[in-house]
């Protein structure tokens, strides 16, 4: 064991002192975490991941065909899309009147495509729940 001092300047004890340090010395910034923390809180709201499935799917929709395809309004929709396109996740399209979005780059396609294989590969999601390790 040894100690290592904390951000705060108070010594903790480590059992792996030097890996404590590998990981403290590759950990993102504070500004990159919170973009990160921002990306995956967009993906926790269903209604926003069932848009960018629609739109994964599809890989252009208006606001009227994203609503029939999630089963939600277009008021709904605009306001997801809103939160979407302010985080750079979906880009927008006029074509006229509409509006035509579209995820924004093969990085939002590799993360939702990365995610779901997660989940579906994970055996405690396919035994019914997220079951506590001891």
């Amino acid at each position: 064991m040894g100690s290592v001092e904390s951000l705060e300047g108070c010594v903790v004890t480590a059992v792996h002192p030097e890996k404590v340090r590998l990981a403290t010395a590759h950990a993102p910034a504070a500004e990159e975490l919170a973009r990160v923390s921002a990306v995956f809180k967009l993906l926790g709201d269903p209604t926003r991941t069932r848009l960018l499935y629609a739109l994964l799917e599809a890989g252009e929709l208006c606001v009227c065909d994203l609503a029939a395809a999630t089963a939600s309004t277009e008021t709904t929709v605009s306001q997801a899309l809103r939160l979407l396109r302010a985080s750079g996740v979906v880009s927008g399209r006029r074509e006229g009147r509409n509006v035509f979005y579209r995820l924004s780059d093969a990085h939002v396609r590799l993360l939702l495509d990365v995610t779901r294989e997660h989940i579906t590969h994970d055996p405690r999601q396919a035994a019914g729940g997220a079951e506590e390790e001891a």
